[in-house]
């Protein structure tokens, strides 16, 4: 009984000795650290970076079409390389993160934002049901049209028991996958930004990108998004405005 005990106690102190190697309390605490605190780090680097290289920002080479909140990705080697940041931060990607730093408005007053990866695991997903599908049928699964050009996903012919969503990086709410003519998946933020909208001042006019209301008071950009504008006091679906209305 005795030998059982002292096994027992061998067994709990190792795990915990293992445990505190294998994940040393820096680790463990890294991805704890509020998001706005490493965004204001990771903006200051940006800046001096900035300083430094003539007007040059730290951002990956991406093509021409590449969706605008996804087109300027941070290189945190860049900001590495010229010691103004000693270590990646640990929400980001790079450092096995469910983030990934970008920059806005690039050209005019650059600032640092998030990606939730974890919307793109979701549309992942349903991405590859919707591969299978058209595998064996000629067009997308298209459900109801909900504006011009865009559709709600008939779900059922995926083999889904309810409507595919991702949530909210702003709200925590379930935001519905939506599909185009050609059958590519994005994100319904219209529940977002009609908030927005109404939470905060703006001058926003039909015909106007109205995403950059939800990147410019929040921590996120609305990514894996069609562009919307404003319409009657609504956010509406870009494609589907008349803009002589």
């Amino acid at each position: 009984m005795i030998k059982h005990t002292y096994t027992v106690l061998y067994l709990t102190v190792m795990v915990i000795f293992l445990t505190g190697c294998l994940y040393p309390e820096s680790e463990m605490s890294k991805n704890n650290v509020p998001n706005e605190s490493q965004l204001k780090k990771v903006q200051t680097a940006v800046d001096q970076y900035q300083k430094e290289t003539d007007g040059l920002l730290p951002i990956k080479t991406k093509s021409k079409d590449t969706p605008i909140f996804r087109k300027h990705l941070i290189s945190f080697q860049d900001l590495k390389d010229r010691n103004l940041l000693s270590e990646i931060p640990g929400t980001a990607y790079e450092n096995g993160g469910i983030y990934q730093y970008t920059i806005i408005t690039p050209d005019e007053n650059p600032r640092v934002k998030l990606i939730d990866l974890r919307m793109a695991d979701a549309i992942r997903e349903v991405i590859t049901k919707v591969q299978m599908y058209r595998k064996e049928n000629k067009y997308p699964p298209f459900g109801h049209e909900i504006s011009k050009g865009v559709y709600r996903i008939n779900y059922k012919k995926l083999g889904l028991d309810k409507r595919p969503y991702v949530k909210s990086p702003y709200s925590k709410e379930n935001l519905p996958i939506v599909m185009d003519t050609n059958g590519d998946l994005y994100v319904d933020y219209s529940v977002d930004l009609n908030r927005a909208l109404q939470k905060y001042d703006h001058h926003y006019q039909i015909g106007d990108d109205i995403r950059y209301l939800l990147a410019e008071n929040t921590p996120f950009v609305p990514a894996y998004s069609l562009p919307y504008t404003i319409q009657d006091g609504k956010p509406v679906f870009q494609v589907s405005v008349n803009k002589n209305q």
